[in-house]
């Protein structure tokens, strides 16, 4: 009779265990990399850029606001959820040359700038789905004889460490013998303050940034961007590559917020209003990113 009385005992001291077992959020046994970490410290990395007008910058604060800034926040709130806590987020400042390697050695885990996704970079990093579209030109002084990548022959172009757009310069002068005299700085307020003050004839990079660097200007109306563009760039938002985890809570991210308009907001925003500073790119959303946008916005069956 006793053996009888105990398995009713031993199944209750069962169930009581399973139960705790499930009380546990499943998320918490499951997670791995970035979400795990995440969970473990309650904080997310993010790496910005001081000066990628209007994508990631410093306000009069000190403090990061931009374009990729703001997607980038919606991407915590996504992650958050995944984790089943809320999360601090740290603030790590990165430049052009650094943001790569920053994300790579786990320094950032998550990159919020002006990043082109390309095949050489998908090598040591992931990227989300694409969130604007650039592509290299030209920024001189007005009334330069400036017109075209041609006429950068024998001219000194200042281009920012670590960016595509100096790739594209060095292979450009190389294939056409133009002979570009490359000046290379640490940053694009750095790049743009050289054709200022006269030590550089030109500035190539991202379109978008050129336009944002000279909205910014006191002196705006003595700059003008020039040329075709020299290359295509589409920027995303880079993570660690291999997280399988992380890279679903992203994209399925960047689904609803294609779904429910928040990307078109977010580019009205900083795109064609004015920013905070007073200033306006204006700058309306290409034909080419509208599709880009509304091809995300459709849920994989």
């Amino acid at each position: 009779m006793k053996r009888i009385g105990t398995l009713p005992s031993a199944f209750a001291a069962l169930l009581a265990a399973f139960a705790c077992v499930l009380a546990v959020p499943a998320q918490a046994q499951e997670l791995t990399g970035t979400l795990a970490k995440a969970r473990e410290t309650g904080a997310i990395t993010i790496g910005y850029r001081e000066s990628s007008v209007p994508f990631s910058y410093l306000n009069a604060r000190k403090e990061p606001i931009g374009y990729s800034i703001e997607l980038c926040r919606s991407l915590v709130s996504s992650i958050e959820d995944a984790v089943n806590r809320s999360l601090t987020i740290k603030w790590v400042p990165v430049t052009s040359d650094s943001r790569i390697d920053a994300v790579a050695s786990g320094k950032v885990d998550l990159e919020c700038g002006s990043t082109t996704n390309n095949l050489e970079r998908q090598k040591r990093v992931a990227f989300s789905p694409t969130m604007f579209v650039s592509g290299t030109k030209v920024l001189v002084k007005k009334g330069s004889p400036i017109k075209s990548f041609r006429d950068l022959a024998g001219k000194k172009v200042a281009v920012t460490a670590g960016t595509t757009n100096e790739k594209t310069l060095r292979e450009l002068s190389e294939k056409f013998k133009l002979g570009i005299n490359l000046v290379v700085t640490p940053d694009h307020a750095e790049s743009f303050g050289l054709v200022k003050s006269g030590q550089a004839d030109a500035f190539a990079t991202d379109d978008v940034l050129l336009y944002g660097l000279i909205a910014q200007d006191a002196a705006k109306a003595n700059y003008e961007v020039v040329g075709d563009f020299l290359s295509y760039d589409p920027y995303g938002i880079m993570y660690r590559k291999g997280d399988a985890q992380l890279n679903k809570v992203v994209v399925d991210a960047f689904q609803v917020l294609a779904e429910d308009g928040e990307i078109e907001r977010q580019y009205k925003r900083w795109f064609l209003r004015k920013l905070p500073t007073g200033e306006s790119i204006n700058l309306p959303m290409s034909a080419q990113l509208d599709t880009i946008i509304q091809t995300m916005s459709v849920k994989a069956e």
